[in-house]
């Protein structure tokens, strides 16, 4: 058999959002199975490689630790003789700025096959989705790309002289820079734009001249940053879409701090620069996640429970090969109408089989799900949870035999003591079962970490009771605090969003608080709270 080679691509990230992600690196990031990836690096990025993929992150960030050259260069070496798939993903494009001349050669050293991907630099995105263009027929028939992490290595009575100067790695240094141009007689009126997070929801821009630009960072950190200096700087006010939409405190007036929409795009985008953490069950639909992207959040997803068959399939089994003693069926979620059907089915059963028998459902999700099987719900509560099933049907169902299939544990206690309270005979079967996942991804590790979290969503209560789990497991190894306040301080400013009133007493349980309650307990709903929430805010 022979040998199975590797091969490790160098794969520029662009400036940060996916959306500016080539085709090209899209696709080796779909099918990676190594991921070595610098710190300035878009968590989102993460999301796109697959499960089973190691994810190594070796920092590269100024001013904090990170792995040296010679340990990421055997780090590829080792994995590409291995015979993986490596991705050594840089933000911009690796050949500028990216330091990919001693990885290269080390990779020749070792005999080991490499190809570099292009990405688009900050250099060139940065100023574009400022609107402010690099050159003019005018104002700036040439421009310089240069690194301010040295500014005594430069040759600033040469870049003075230069239309235009596009800067990276300059936040540290803007004092020094703003002197060394000044000393070489450029003029204290020249424009001056500095763009930092450039290519995400968190783009913010100043623009003031060189002779006060100073007065307006004072005390901001301005890192990741592109500084763009000369008199193209002016012509942002003329080439951003007329229909941008920015927060009324945040006006797109120099010189004062404002936020666009990093893809400039004319819709309202409430929710830009938030970025929420989705906690979900694996192989959950999206569309949450989706709703809130249109509304201009990040979005990282982490997924909080594992739902599977239960331990066992005998009481449920039972039941539908009874189900014509029964004379309602008791639905409170998809997953319970997705595992019912299904075994149904398998035991050589179909729709058919209920008729006679009445349906409830909580929910407009869970009565979408029943449609899908060609029946519809006889009854819906108003306010959609289990609870005021209870309450509106209490009577109806008194003296009735009642089918509940429900999550193997922790189900809904309520609904049942009040149903058989009013002398409903409630058969409760296990048609499924919630779980912890082991592990959470890469990606939510990282910005529940690097405290980047904005708001974080809950659906359910089993999806606070894991997520508090899991962080307790892993960040108690991190945190210098007591195990039990692990939770308490990973969350700290933190907006915590919950569903409905049932999500809302365990996140006050186990979190301590809750910040914002859906008043329509769907998704839609807490859609509309969090963007409420956010325009007050």
């Amino acid at each position: 058999m022979s040998e199975q080679k590797g091969t490790v691509y160098l794969v520029g990230a662009g400036p940060g959002d996916v959306a500016y992600l080539t085709v090209k690196a899209y696709n080796l990031l779909s099918k990676t199975q190594v991921l070595v990836y610098d710190a300035l690096v878009d968590a989102q990025l993460l999301q796109c490689v697959p499960s089973d993929c190691l994810k190594l992150d070796v920092g590269k960030r100024g001013g904090k630790p990170s792995t040296s050259q010679a340990e990421i260069n055997k780090l590829l070496i080792k994995y590409c003789q291995q015979g993986k798939q490596v991705i050594r993903l840089k933000s911009g494009d690796p050949f500028i700025f990216g330091r990919c001349t001693s990885e290269i050669e080390a990779l020749k050293a070792a005999g080991c096959a490499f190809e570099v991907v292009p990405g688009i630099s900050s250099a060139l995105a940065a100023p574009l989705l400022a609107g402010i263009p690099l050159t003019d027929p005018v104002m700036s028939r040439c421009f310089a790309v240069l690194t301010a992490h040295e500014p005594d290595v430069l040759d600033w009575e040469a870049l003075s002289r230069l239309e235009t100067l596009v800067i990276l790695m300059g936040g540290q240094h803007l004092e020094e820079i703003v002197h060394r141009l000044l000393r070489q007689g450029r003029s204290r009126s020249t424009p001056i734009a500095i763009i930092r997070w450039a290519g995400t929801p968190n783009q913010q821009i100043w623009t003031a001249q060189l002779s006060n630009i100073l007065e307006q960072t004072a005390g901001i950190s301005l890192s990741p940053v592109v500084i763009v200096i000369g008199e193209v700087v002016g012509l942002h006010k003329f080439l951003q879409p007329e229909n941008i939409y920015l927060n009324d405190s945040l006006k797109f007036t120099t010189p004062h701090l404002q936020t666009v929409d990093s893809k400039l795009s004319p819709t309202f985008t409430p929710l830009a620069g938030k970025t929420i953490l989705v906690t979900r069950s694996v192989g959950q639909s999206s569309q949450f996640s989706d709703r809130l992207t249109a509304s201009g959040a990040t979005v990282i997803e982490m997924p909080t429970l594992e739902i599977g068959p239960p331990s066992s399939w005998e009481a449920l089994d039972h039941a539908i090969a009874n189900l014509s003693n029964f004379d309602w069926l008791i639905l409170t979620s998809t997953n319970g109408v997705d595992y019912f059907f299904d075994r149904l089915t398998a035991q050589g059963k179909d729709a058919r089989s209920l008729a006679g028998i009445k349906i409830a459902v909580v929910g407009e999700k869970t009565a979408q799900s029943l449609k899908k099987h060609g029946l519809k719900p006889d009854f819906i509560p108003a306010n959609f949870v289990a609870d005021a099933l209870a309450e509106n049907l209490r009577e109806e169902l008194a003296q009735k035999k009642v089918l509940f299939p429900r999550v193997e544990s922790g189900g809904r206690e309520v609904l049942i003591k009040e149903l058989t309270a009013k002398g409903a005979e409630v058969i409760e079967v296990a048609a499924y079962q919630s779980c912890c996942p082991k592990t959470i991804p890469q990606s939510a590790q990282l910005a529940l970490q690097n405290h980047e979290v904005d708001i974080i969503t809950f659906a359910s209560s089993k999806t606070v009771q894991f997520f508090c789990e899991l962080v307790t497991n892993i960040f108690s190894n991190y945190s210098n605090v007591n195990q039990s306040s692990v939770v308490a301080d990973t969350l700290e400013g933190v907006c915590i969003a919950s569903i409905g009133p049932q999500t809302s007493k365990t996140c006050q349980a186990l979190i301590g608080r809750v910040d914002v309650e859906a008043e329509e307990y769907t998704l839609d709903g807490l859609t509309q709270a969090l963007i409420k929430w956010a325009n007050n805010y």
